[in-house]
């Protein structure tokens, strides 16, 4: 299935696999890259830079074919040396590059010296034209349905997905809400050029987290998050649980974020997706939760994504053409 976006990044299927804390590691990046799609390697789950090249040497030895790193830059309790985590991207010879959180536009001359393709995450059409002006080769454009930060203008993809396609010269895809067949034919009709799927790749066999984890993804239905961190303006969807409700509450009621500091600690996170402890921490999690049914090898959702998707654009070109020879 080829698109501008496959063309672009060298791929066979429009269907990348985010950049997911705890989860991006090189035996899901790889089978997601094997099956034709983009895996993604997260930087920061690897406790330093030297980590990260041992990790990408890992997926190399898994595919020859092309995957990505993603490196998210946000607020944080301690903040990591996201330069020395880029430069140790680049010189682990990575051709393509998936950034999120602040705008990468200081890290843009050395990403293009070093011939790095990079794909920014935005959550506004706004921002989507400052990345495309700041030099960025393509855009993922998350909805409001997105797990983790979502942005604050509430934005369902339905209306983002077409509204980018209106906005934007360079290849984009579509992400949040995202699990199957019928959402990549969907992206595609709307405009986009692929799709992003995080919170389906979490029930694969090659995702690291703990089965406990996965089952309740396969159990939870869509009304199954909380977004926390609202009055901050720094909204995330996270799945909901006791810490999650007890985050939302705190704040709600006027608490800072020294407040939950402690309940939103990154290692806590951790210790869900490690140790199976749904209560430990938060853990992210997309309203697309509701669509997920079953665990299976990533590389089978590739391609079964991309067949259904064929399936159906097959199905409605038929209909549609034999609706209007009828009318003729």
């Amino acid at each position: 299935m080829r698109t501008r976006f496959t063309e672009l990044l060298g791929i066979e299927h429009p269907v990348v696999q985010g950049g997911m804390m705890f989860v991006g590691r090189a035996p899901l990046a790889a089978a997601v890259s094997e099956a034709g799609g983009l895996g993604i390697i997260t930087a920061l789950t690897q406790p330093t830079p030297a980590e990260l090249v041992r990790e990408i040497e890992a997926a190399r030895e898994l595919t020859d074919r092309p995957f990505g790193v993603n490196l998210t830059i946000l607020p944080s309790i301690n903040p990591p040396p996201y330069e020395e985590y880029l430069d140790a991207i680049i010189e682990s010879g990575v051709t393509i590059l998936e950034t999120a959180g602040a705008n990468p536009e200081p890290f843009m001359p050395k990403l293009k010296d070093a011939g790095i393709r990079v794909v920014h995450k935005c959550t506004s059409v706004r921002h989507a034209l400052k990345a495309e002006r700041i030099g960025v080769d393509a855009v993922s454009i998350d909805g409001f349905e997105c797990a983790g930060h979502p942005g604050e203008d509430d934005v369902t993809g339905l209306v983002l997905v077409p509204a980018t396609a209106d906005a934007l010269s360079i290849p984009f895809i579509a992400s949040g809400g995202f699990a199957d067949g019928r959402g990549l034919a969907a992206a595609l009709s709307l405009g986009a050029h692929g799709v992003n799927m995080g919170t389906r790749f979490m029930c694969t066999t090659e995702s690291p987290i703990a089965d406990g984890v996965k089952k309740a993804i396969v159990d939870a239905t869509e009304r199954d998050t909380e977004l926390i961190f609202r009055p901050l303006r720094n909204t995330a969807r996270v799945a909901s649980n006791s810490i999650s409700r007890e985050v939302v509450q705190i704040l709600e009621d006027g608490g800072e974020f020294a407040d939950v500091r402690d309940l939103v600690a990154g290692s806590r996170g951790k210790r869900v997706y490690e140790d199976g402890d749904l209560e430990a921490g938060i853990w992210t999690a997309g309203m697309v939760q509701g669509l997920i049914h079953d665990i299976v090898p990533a590389g089978e959702i590739v391609t079964r994504t991309v067949a259904e998707a064929e399936n159906i654009l097959r199905r409605l070109t038929a209909t549609f053409s034999l609706d209007a020879e009828a009318h003729l």
